[in-house]
């Protein structure tokens, strides 16, 4: 085989054509990608919006009706507003795509993350000037627990195991307060929303337990609960508050319109289906907070439901 060393305009025009070649395989590569994006982009005629199922689900869904209207209005887009049965429940539809937006408490958005990485939080809701909320730990006024300490040998109650402000929070505070282990020192007693937590407290059902402090006091201030029959043990230091997610998947002008439509929420009618004053930008990193507190508690986050 005979080889040739090519002269100096050969070389260029070689390169020439060589550089050429490789800005159109790069337009085409490019062109693709984007074929490819738009193809799995999601702009969905009616967006469903799924509420945490911390409070009877339709109580929740009468409060969003104003919530409903403003995203309508906002998206120009149907609305439908869903409660699912549990938190559980709300996971997996985000998982599965059978929700587009949700508003998470933050550990149940650490376990939908786990097995949903693409999902995205975008705002995170603002209380007294601040994006974070406390978990309040109450007993029965007349019952044998007066301290975190009496809790020992006692039944706990607790709401859904997912639940940052109703299990995973009280549950770190008294281990590190009052050294107090789930697993051994009481008795773990799962009941499902915030509410029925705070009425097995007050009807005597269990003698003492843990739920959100904002959820607690509106519970209050609505006679659904008599706090007169009740008594506050501790309260937790601050938690990073519930965040709203997307899915990844949905096309940018989507995403972008649902990020101006919470960011800008002023109306105090529409803020009341999230018991905040206002929205700000939030990210994942926010919540590695509850991660390590899972760790704390030797709680397998990946195998939680």
């Amino acid at each position: 085989m005979k080889f040739e060393i090519l002269n100096q305009p050969m070389r260029r025009s070689l390169r020439r054509s060589l550089r050429a070649v490789m800005s159109a395989g790069a337009i085409v590569l490019g062109l693709a990608a984007t074929f490819a994006h738009a193809q799995t982009a999601k702009d969905p005629a009616t967006l469903r919006v799924a509420l945490l199922p911390d409070e009877n689900a339709s109580t929740l869904i009468q409060n969003a009706q104003p919530l409903k209207l403003y995203l309508q209005q906002q998206l120009k887009k149907n609305i439908e507003i869903i409660v699912t049965t549990d938190y559980s429940s709300m996971i997996e539809a985000m998982r599965f795509g059978r929700i587009e937006v949700a508003y998470f408490g933050p550990f149940s958005y650490v376990l939908a993350r786990t097995r949903a990485p693409e999902i995205e939080p975008f705002a995170v809701g603002v209380e007294r000037g601040s994006p974070t909320y406390q978990s309040i730990l109450i007993a029965n006024a007349a019952g044998p627990v007066k301290t975190l300490a009496d809790v020992r040998g006692k039944p706990f109650g607790f709401g859904d195991q997912a639940s940052t402000s109703s299990h995973l929070v009280p549950r770190a505070h008294l281990l590190k307060k009052a050294g107090l282990d789930g697993e051994k020192d009481f008795k773990p007693v799962h009941l499902g929303a915030h509410d029925a937590v705070a009425r097995a407290v007050q009807a005597g059902q269990v003698p003492a337990g843990a739920l959100s402090k904002a959820i607690y006091d509106n519970l209050v201030s609505r006679n659904t609960i008599d706090a007169s029959k009740l008594v506050t043990l501790d309260v937790s230091a601050a938690i990073p508050n519930y965040p709203i997610v997307m899915q990844g998947n949905l096309a940018p002008a989507l995403k972008h319109a649902l990020r101006d439509a919470f960011l800008g929420m002023k109306d105090k009618e529409v803020l009341k289906s999230f018991r905040v004053e206002g929205f700000v930008a939030t990210d994942d990193a926010t919540y590695n907070v509850l991660r390590e507190t899972a760790q704390v508690l030797r709680l397998d986050i990946a195998k939680m439901k």
